[in-house]
């Protein structure tokens, strides 16, 4: 779509005209409020509003039911059945009230719809701070995500390849990688949250259907002869920072909040039917599926294979082959939807600052090289650093549970004024301190893994280089 206002003005003439309200003409004040209905009308947050309850509700898993749910019972196999169960589900409970504090925020404002993250953010604490506060988190959050998705993926179709391919010639994880990026150089070109309702309608299809495989699979397996429900690690310090990084995995399991307002926003609203009303009933839908997905999976796989569980579920799993095959391709056509999810209010913000700082003319080449440049950016960093449940409990803890748990809060007791020490003064004081030790607690356990397993790739190179310098030696011999 171009917007041809452009060009009967330059940049600067419409950049003057901004700047300048006050001596803005009846012409010039038309030209600027027709152009700047235009670049919202093309931007992807704003860009369709006929959205209907039920597109909150997939919408909604998809952004939640993803790569989380897989590494649940290696989560479990840090916490313990007792310190396992309870975070599961007060994070089910905390996280979905902090969700309707954020529907419910998304028209406090008579006439006026917080559309982005951001933007709630700016009302609630200032135009400046209130990006500076957002903005980054929710970034790390988005961008994060779409790498963890990016590794994730990678792993899922090596998996399905060494399944149903057991004789054939090993392939490095890079390659897979690289295989699913390739199918998001296309997808990030669909311009808007209602261009890819069908892949997001799919993904939360394929998330119910790979979970339940999950934990079925388990369920039929049995419990290990062997099976051991001790904590993972043996030391005092190991237990502690598994302890840590478990949390994290946890909160990144809940993300959905990050997404939940531009979700919001591409559904119609008027004074007598609020967008929050259909927004909510999908939320409740959402978090239904969201209990049904994670509860059994994590539960189950945890009393199948105690601490002996990868941080993959489906990595644990081996048979029946033709199951775990298909279940693996279903992790990947829900990551699919997922990243396009999460990536489309990255490209949100990345297209409104070219087209709105920059003053980049919007249309196709300018999507075209902006989302190609991110795919690729989030790709390369997949490549480089393929350690999965690590990146989970250090994003998690870092970003996941500011924007989660404690940031809706924040604005809530900031912009309602609850009367204090009433039960939502409490509440909100209570999401806020366990979101803070989150925020500090999860990111040690994690980073201490990323460490620990950047040593571990360090070792096995080198041995494997000794390894081969000695096989050429005896062939010279």
């Amino acid at each position: 779509m171009e917007i041809q206002q452009l060009r009967d003005h330059s940049p600067d003439k419409f950049a003057s005209i901004a700047l300048a309200p006050k001596g803005r003409t009846d012409a010039q004040e038309g030209n600027w409020r027709a152009q700047e209905k235009a670049i919202d009308d093309w931007l992807p947050i704003n860009a369709r509003r006929n959205a209907k309850w039920w597109y909150s509700a997939f919408h909604n898993v998809t952004a939640m039911v993803g790569a989380g749910v897989l590494s649940l019972p290696y989560a479990m196999s840090e916490l313990g059945w007792e310190a396992g169960v309870t975070v599961l589900i007060l994070s089910w409970i905390i996280t979905l009230y902090t969700l309707w504090q954020m529907v419910e925020m998304h028209e406090m404002v008579p006439g006026k719809r917080f559309d982005r993250y951001h933007e709630l953010g700016q009302h609630a604490f200032g135009e400046k701070l209130g990006l500076w506060i957002v903005v980054p988190q929710q970034l790390v959050v988005e961008v994060g995500l779409n790498i963890v998705y990016m590794v994730t993926g990678g792993q899922s179709l090596q998996k399905f390849h060494d399944v149903v391919c057991h004789d054939c010639k090993h392939i490095k994880l890079t390659y897979f990688i690289m295989i699913f990026a390739s199918a998001h150089f296309v997808l990030s070109q669909l311009p808007n949250f209602h261009s890819i309702s069908g892949v997001s309608l799919a993904a939360a299809v394929m998330s119910l259907c790979y979970s339940t495989i999950a934990w079925i699979a388990s369920a039929s397996k049995g419990r290990s002869a062997d099976v051991d429900y001790r904590l993972r690690a043996t030391t005092t310090p190991g237990k502690v920072f598994g302890f840590f990084g478990a949390l994290g995995d946890v909160a990144f399991a809940y993300a959905g909040h990050n997404v939940v307002l531009e979700i919001q926003a591409t559904i119609p609203s008027t004074p007598d039917k609020p967008s929050k009303k259909p927004m909510w009933k999908g939320v409740i839908v959402a978090y239904i599926v969201v209990a049904v997905c994670y509860f059994p999976a994590s539960l189950v796989g945890y009393w199948a294979f105690g601490n002996k569980v990868d941080d993959n579920i489906l990595v644990t799993l081996n048979k029946p082959k033709w199951l775990i095959a298909l279940a693996n391709m279903m992790v990947v056509v829900h990551l699919l939807g997922s990243y396009q999810i999460y990536a489309m209010p990255v490209f949100d913000m990345i297209e409104t600052v070219l087209v709105r700082k920059f003053w980049f003319t919007p249309g196709l080449m300018l999507r075209l090289i902006a989302r190609t440049a991110y795919v690729a950016f989030t790709m390369f960093i997949a490549i480089t650093f393929p350690f999965f449940n690590e990146l989970l409990s250090f994003f998690g803890g870092f970003a996941f549970a500011p924007t989660t748990y404690f940031l809706p809060c924040i604005m809530w007791l900031t912009v309602y004024k609850p009367k204090r020490f009433s039960l939502s003064w409490f509440t909100n004081w209570a999401c806020i301190v366990i979101g803070v030790l989150l925020m500090i607690l999860s990111p040690i356990g994690g980073l201490r893994q990323i460490i620990l397993k950047i040593k571990t790739y360090g070792n096995v190179t080198h041995h494997t280089q000794k390894f081969q310098l000695m096989m050429m030696i005896q062939d010279m011999q």
